[in-house]
């Protein structure tokens, strides 16, 4: 199968948008992450709550990635663009799976639509018409 991806990602959503054989297909992911959690106490041995706070939230942020790289792992080419530092680290989760010879660029781009998002991802793996002959 032919499958090109081009993802805008940061820390609180993906957008996907994967060409196969088969057309076009646009998915979002949300990562639900929440940036302040209050804790009235916490269990002995647990550590302080800044402590069980800061594991829920890796703990989160890594099971985020891991959704977005199982959907996108087997693609023959990736582009990667969003703000923030998010994208690296989501380079480094594909190096460390086998994936980062498939990468194609990982770009800097400001807050998308998901419209300008696909436009952005067509324009960089245009569709070859089955007519055409170049």
């Amino acid at each position: 199968m032919n499958k090109k991806v081009g993802l805008w990602f940061d820390i609180n959503k993906a957008v996907i948008v994967t060409f196969t054989d088969n057309g076009e297909e646009i998915k979002r992911i949300t990562s639900s992450m929440e940036h302040y959690e209050r804790f009235s106490s916490s269990a002995p041995g647990d550590g302080s709550p800044e402590d069980v706070r800061d594991r829920r939230y890796w703990g989160r942020l890594g099971a985020y990635f891991d959704n977005v790289v199982t959907l996108i792992h087997d693609a023959k080419v990736i582009q990667i663009f969003g703000p923030g530092e998010a994208k690296y680290e989501l380079k480094k989760r594909l190096e460390g799976e086998g994936s980062a010879g498939q990468l194609v660029s990982v770009d800097n781009a400001d807050k998308l639509t998901d419209l300008q998002i696909a436009t952005k991802v067509r324009a960089r793996f245009p569709v070859r018409s089955q007519y055409d002959l170049s």
